[in-house]
């Protein structure tokens, strides 16, 4: 079986980024990028599903500047097999369309040199950087592959993808025919650290390039974006009997019209 992960390297979203009130702008050029949060958990579900059925190739695929190397090299520590990036600097400021059809020509390329084509995309749900949770839809359409999206588990069996999809009231069951595409939520189980030993294989690993991809024009323009709001302080209430204090709490939330 041929597997393919999409990784994005993004802006480490556990640091709090700056913001110019002026330009309107964020101001992220000195907080570390890491790799999707989301796409972490969508290599971890391919990796155990290679090791449950055997006989599976993993391979890596980022779209970004050459640090984006960084991502595939830590991806292919714990579970790539192999690793190609499509170098673009204006990957940023792209939409979600057009990184679905960069990716897909991306794909198309490397089926070409691997002579096969991929029986499961992987993508996480979305990104942490934009969390617009479009591309691994966009893309299905782009390589005309069906897709199973928001799963927390799947399985391979008798040539179909089984995937245990996420939704607000449980958990439905789908099957569906391979070639296809899967985005994945996150998991019961995290991904895996890296061994020491893995690591060094990993550096030691050639990053395949291809530079010969250009973006679409972007067909959604932001406008303006906007700082988050900081949290008010909460409420205690102190000192009351608890008929008192749930009285209380029914009038504050009154006036807040939050009743």
């Amino acid at each position: 079986m041929n597997i393919l992960v999409c990784i994005k390297q993004v802006f480490d979203d556990s640091v709090e980024i700056g913001y110019d009130e002026t330009s309107n702008k964020f101001l992220p050029e000195n907080v570390e990028k890491v790799e999707n949060a989301f796409d972490t958990y969508a290599l971890e579900m391919a990796t155990r599903l290679k090791e449950k059925i055997g006989d599976t190739h993993i391979t890596l695929l980022s779209i970004g500047t050459d640090a984006s190397k960084n991502a595939l090299k830590n991806g292919l520590a714990v579970g790539g097999d192999e690793a190609t990036v499509i170098l673009n600097d204006k990957y940023q400021d792209s939409d979600s369309y057009s990184i679905a059809n960069a990716l897909a020509q991306g794909i198309k390329k490397i089926e070409e040199k691997i002579g096969n084509k991929f029986d499961i995309i992987f993508c996480g749900k979305e990104t942490t950087d934009y969390t617009a949770g479009q591309v691994g839809v966009m893309l299905a359409n782009a390589m005309n592959m069906g897709v199973i999206t928001d799963l927390v588990d799947i399985d391979y069996v008798d040539g179909k993808v089984v995937g245990k999809h996420e939704t607000e009231m449980g958990y439905d069951m789908i099957e569906g025919v391979s070639p296809c595409v899967v985005t994945v939520s996150k998991p019961p189980y995290d991904p895996r650290y890296a061994t020491v030993k893995n690591k060094m294989a990993a550096r030691k690993k050639v990053i395949d390039e291809i530079s010969d991809i250009s973006l679409d024009d972007s067909k959604i323009v932001v406008k303006k974006t906007y700082s988050r709001p900081k949290r008010q302080a909460g409420v205690k209430i102190v000192g009351k009997t608890p008929e008192e204090a749930v009285a209380q709490a029914i009038s504050l939330m009154s006036d807040a019209k939050v009743l």
